[in-house]
């Protein structure tokens, strides 16, 4: 009988793979205010645990002695603690000195605002030191390095990789590593959740072992492969979710075979006051072949400001009238959905095809009509915004849905409205910049079309980056331009003095350049009025707004009764004033570069040249400041796009905190783009095979992904 597995020892495997889903206070060293601390940094549950990867590795085979330590490089010195010094240069400033040696030299550690160092380390501790190499008053200086205390008095005992991870208040790097290490020794031997085919396919090592190397790892070369199995089992969950997601929107549907080359279509056409442009043109023959076929379209097109977007949406509405059925058109705000209506609804108009616009500030009388007008089928496209959910809004045939700046609105609300038309075509429109790896893993169910290149590019825009010092710049500018008959914007953070900022969805204050008090339209609308630009008619647009407010405001800002608007980030999408030439952003550093970049299409849509002003108080060669130096140096939306990537976490780029927990915690989608792509082709493949993956040698793999991610399919769930 021997070699057989054990039944016993599989039991016991299996609920430790269970355990992995268990609230973490179950695991050894944690209870209390250490769970709370755990809590804070996202660790809720066993597995949260174990996928809280290092942040870095001290590699103690690779320890560079203080001589050959050259300036400017990254290095980890290891050496005793010969001196510690606690100085006072002013007041509220604490510097501790630490006179690192080895048998080839010295190396002095400095800490800023630290004073408890003085107190942790002392002279003859063994420590190691990790950062960049300066050199000043004669030593090599690290400032501010990461440091460790190997041993006290001599006596040192250490990994020959140690781990590093992220921390917070409550919770150390050394009792990290305990918890860590207690928990994977209780509950680290867990089962694969990946077919064993596809994990030797990809030359995988086993979950087990990728779990114990990347948190205590043999070498750095093995805890990079573990974490690269642990980012390829985050991105193909994530895929699967997505395939997962369409089948559950999808179950039961009827698709409908559109009619593309219809009356109304040729109406339509004739009646743009431009001809299509080649990727228009490509565009739109993949909407309309989708549409036509007998599947369920889920198209993603994307395009930059001005890229010609709408004018492609509208072939859409005109196929669903030729084929007798229903549009409906939700853009994110309603100023963006009524210039909707405005630029599309004469050219539907022209070609035959009725429709209405439904807002949240219609009247009784208005909702009424639209409700019958929806439910008796006698209007084809509607354009609104979330008004457009009310359970009062029933469809006649709704057989398309389109949805603008689909990444604000969330998930239920997203299935809610292509709900109304079960089967019904989904076409989102994007302007943000994607770039190919995002696209792949965060849209992966979605089929893509792009267009590149705007058909007219205006006047053009250039952006200038300025301090808060040197703001006059910035409204001599707009004097000029408002004297040359033309208008402004005045974007700011936050709404209101009692806006807070935490709702914010771009950049933390962490990223940015300080935690100062931000400006806010309110504040900002009284003090131009009063001291910048006296006698100038001035206006608010904030997303607290009614929404009739919000359009009355937009209007007079669009008819020229207003000059200057001072504004949210409601006017980053869609709003089109082509006599609008000046923009000055306040605090430009807490908004993400696509929003930035989305902000200044506002202006240079017309004849004349538009100039943007981004006021940033982070100093040169901080990265907040060199966030806002790429926009002055770039106009490619998808350059931005790439660097924004690699700057921030890509749901901080898309801005998708509402949509229920997807997000990527391990995986670099710069550095892993090889893993997006087999990850994608691996998940279509299982999908095209076990779509709703209940084949024996799937469900773990079905387990893990509902698992991973049940927030979301309960958000789905409930839609």
């Amino acid at each position: 009988m021997a070699g057989r597995p054990s039944i016993t020892l599989a039991s016991e495997r299996v609920q430790r793979t269970c355990a992995l889903s268990g609230s973490i206070d179950r695991l050894r060293y944690v209870k209390g205010a250490r769970a709370d601390a755990l809590a804070r940094l996202g660790i809720r549950r066993v597995r949260d645990l174990f996928l809280h990867v290092p942040r870095r590795y001290l590699d103690f085979s690779r320890v560079t002695k203080a001589a050959f330590a050259d300036v400017g490089s990254e290095v980890t010195v290891m050496g005793t603690v010969d001196k510690v010094e606690l100085k006072f240069p002013r007041p509220g400033m604490q510097i501790v000195n630490l006179m690192v040696i080895d048998e080839t030299g010295v190396v002095e550690a400095t800490f800023f605002k630290q004073p408890w160092i003085a107190e942790q380390v002392h002279k003859g501790d063994v420590v190691a030191i990790s950062g960049k190499v300066t050199f000043g008053y004669g030593f090599k200086q690290m400032k501010a390095p990461f440091y460790e205390v190997l041993g006290k008095g001599g006596e040192t005992s250490y990994a020959r990789v140690l781990p590093v991870h992220g921390v917070t208040e409550g919770v150390t790097v050394p009792w990290m590593r305990r918890i860590v290490s207690s928990a994977l020794a209780d509950a680290g031997d867990v089962c694969d959740f990946l077919p064993a085919s596809l994990a030797a396919s990809r030359g995988l090592p086993t979950l087990s072992r990728a779990l114990r190397e990347v948190q205590f790892p043999s070498s750095v070369e093995a805890a990079e492969r573990a974490r690269r199995r642990l980012a390829y089992d985050e991105l193909l969950c994530l895929q699967l979710l997505l395939l997962t997601r369409r089948e559950i929107e999808l179950e039961g549907a009827e698709p409908v075979c559109h009619e593309v080359l219809g009356p109304r279509m040729d109406a339509l056409l004739a009646a743009l006051p431009f001809s299509l442009t080649a990727e228009q043109r490509a565009a739109a023959d993949d909407i309309l072949a989708d549409m036509a076929a007998p599947r369920v379209m889920n198209r993603l097109l994307l395009g930059d400001v001005g890229t010609g977007k709408t004018a492609v949406a509208a072939l859409a509405l005109a196929a669903c009238a030729d084929t007798g059925a229903q549009a409906a058109m939700m853009a994110p705000t309603s100023v963006l959905a009524r210039q909707y209506a405005e630029k599309l609804g004469p050219l539907l108009d022209e070609a035959g095809i009725s429709w209405r616009l439904v807002t949240g500030a219609d009247s009784p009388e208005e909702r009424a009509a639209s409700e019958q007008a929806a439910r008796s089928g006698s209007v084809c496209v509607f354009f609104g915004t979330t008004a457009l959910l009310s359970e009062r809004i029933e469809f006649k045939r709704l057989s398309l849905a389109v949805i603008d700046e689909q990444h604000r609105f969330g998930v239920g609300q997203r299935a809610a409205l292509r709900g109304k038309g079960r089967g019904a075509d989904l076409l989102a429109m994007s302007a943000t910049p994607i770039p190919r790896t995002l696209a792949l893993s965060v849209y992966g169910d979605v089929d893509l079309s792009r267009i590149a290149h705007r058909p007219r590019a205006g006047a053009g825009v250039t952006t200038k980056v300025v301090t808060p010092d040197n703001l006059d710049l910035a409204w001599g500018a707009v004097r000029e331009a408002l004297a040359a008959g033309h208008q402004a914007y005045v974007i700011c953070p936050l709404v209101d003095d009692a806006d807070d900022g935490s709702a914010l969805e771009d950049v933390p204050a962490a990223l940015a350049s300080s935690s100062d008090r931000m400006r806010s339209a309110v504040s900002t609308l009284e003090w131009l009025r009063r001291s910048v630009l006296p006698g100038v008619e001035c206006d608010l647009l904030t997303g607290k707004m009614r929404p009739d407010e919000k359009d009355a405001a937009m209007e007079r800002f669009r008819s020229g009764a207003t000059q200057v608007l001072v504004a949210t980030t409601v006017v980053e999408v869609g709003v089109d004033v082509p006599n609008a030439t000046a923009m000055v952003v306040l605090d430009a550093d807490r908004f993400g570069l696509a929003t930035l970049h989305q902000l200044r299409g506002r202006v240079g849509r017309g004849d004349a040249a538009g100039t943007v002003y981004l006021s940033c108080a982070a100093k040169k060669g901080t990265p907040a400041r060199d966030r806002v130096a790429a926009l002055e140096a770039t106009g490619d939306g998808l350059a931005l796009a790439e660097l924004d990537l690699r700057l921030r976490h890509e749901g901080e780029v898309l801005g998708y905190r509402q949509s229920g927990g997807v997000t990527l915690r391990i995986c670099d989608l710069e550095a892993d783009a090889d893993l997006v792509e087999r990850a994608h082709g691996d998940a279509l493949g299982i999908a095209g095979e076990d779509p709703s993956l209940t084949l024996p040698e799937h469900r773990l793999l079905a387990a893990e992904v509902r698992d991973r991610f049940d927030v979301y399919f309960e958000e789905l769930e409930r839609a």
